[in-house]
């Protein structure tokens, strides 16, 4: 398995980032298609972000990201967005198999010396994340190890697809 690598502009944020934060409530009554509701992206945290947000980007949180309702929707329409990855802290363990099983990258890692536009690459390898930030010469080094399955699973572009090109999960 070849190592996932993303480069990105960090787009910063704080703590416990909600999913109604992430895509709210009252949008989601009018659609579900993430790519209508990414113009709305985590507009109760910034109204402007959602617009300013290019291909690429990468959001970077503090602690709790993805807290509150486990609805699927929160991962998908950041995917919508073009981002790629999330790095946080710590994530709702919901939140985190969300994003896995629809291909969004999460990695815990103290996200405390990273700032609004810095520059990343974020790279796993055998289930260990490190993020290097070029704008500060500064590595960090994930707090977790990711299983091989996980891996496999982002690799693939999420669950479905891995279902699909491997028919099921190999024993």
């Amino acid at each position: 398995m070849m190592p996932l690598t993303i480069d990105g502009r960090a787009r910063r944020l704080g703590d416990d980032i909600n999913t109604d934060y992430i895509i709210s409530s009252t949008r989601k009554r009018e659609t579900l298609d993430e790519l209508v509701l990414k113009r709305y992206l985590l507009e109760a945290v910034d109204p402007a972000l959602a617009a300013s947000v290019r291909e690429g980007d990468l959001l970077v949180a503090g602690r709790n990201f993805g807290c509150g309702s486990a609805m699927e929707i929160a991962a998908t329409v950041i995917i919508a967005a073009g981002i790629k990855a999330v790095v946080a802290s710590s994530f709702s363990r919901t939140f985190y198999r969300n994003a896995i099983n629809n291909g969004l990258l999460p990695v815990e890692c103290d996200t405390s010396g990273i700032g609004e536009g810095d520059q990343l690459r974020v790279s796993v390898d055998s289930g260990r994340a490190s993020i290097v930030n070029s704008t500060r010469d500064v590595t960090v080094a994930g707090t977790t190890t990711m299983p091989a399955i996980m891996v496999e699973i982002l690799d693939a572009g999420g669950l479905v697809p891995y279902i699909r090109s491997h028919g099921g999960f190999r024993t």
